[in-house]
């Protein structure tokens, strides 16, 4: 089953505001598949096209609404990162049978060198992850916030043991 992947819908920069991205670009059908069985697929017809369009305008949305919600200091340590949208990930980001949310690429500022050369880093959030195990939009808006701070946890040097430990503290704490 092919599906119609793209590129950078929104890159969204430190002051949580969406700065001018690459223009919207699908991959050809086919080039990007999926490998999880269950997904609908996305291609075809005008109006299937006009729904698709619709559900990664909302899910840009809740990206920008994500970012535009990281606290400071956090938020002025973004810089150089881009955050953008990508309706899967690409062949080989993601194990097999798992779902893969957001992914950071780039080195946290914690491993900058001594002149601390900002070096680009960009962190992903995906959309069909993020519909396939959160249906109902409120929960679905509610782990793309989580999974933006994850990430940007990564772009700050914290590793996903230190994540659980935090995690497993506020559930404590509730």
């Amino acid at each position: 089953m092919g599906a119609a992947g793209r590129s950078g819908r929104g890159v969204w920069g430190r002051d949580g505001g969406c700065l001018p991205g690459p223009p919207l670009q699908r991959t050809p059908a086919g080039d990007r598949g999926v490998s999880e069985p269950g997904w609908p697929d996305e291609g075809g017809d005008g109006a299937r096209d006009d729904e698709l369009e619709r559900r990664r305008d909302e899910f840009d949305e809740m990206v920008a609404d994500a970012v535009a919600a990281i606290p400071r200091p956090y938020s002025e340590q973004l810089g150089s990162v881009a955050i953008l949208t990508e309706d899967e990930p690409a062949s080989g980001q993601q194990a097999p049978g798992t779902l893969l949310f957001g992914l950071y690429q780039g080195v946290p500022r914690t491993a900058w060198g001594a002149t601390n050369a900002a070096i680009p880093s960009k962190i992903t959030i995906f959309r069909r992850a993020h519909e396939l195990a959160f249906p109902d939009p409120v929960a679905r808006a509610e782990r793309v916030r989580s999974t933006v701070l994850h990430e940007v946890a990564h772009h700050l040097g914290i590793d996903d043991a230190t994540l659980q430990r935090i995690e497993a503290g506020r559930h404590e704490h509730r």
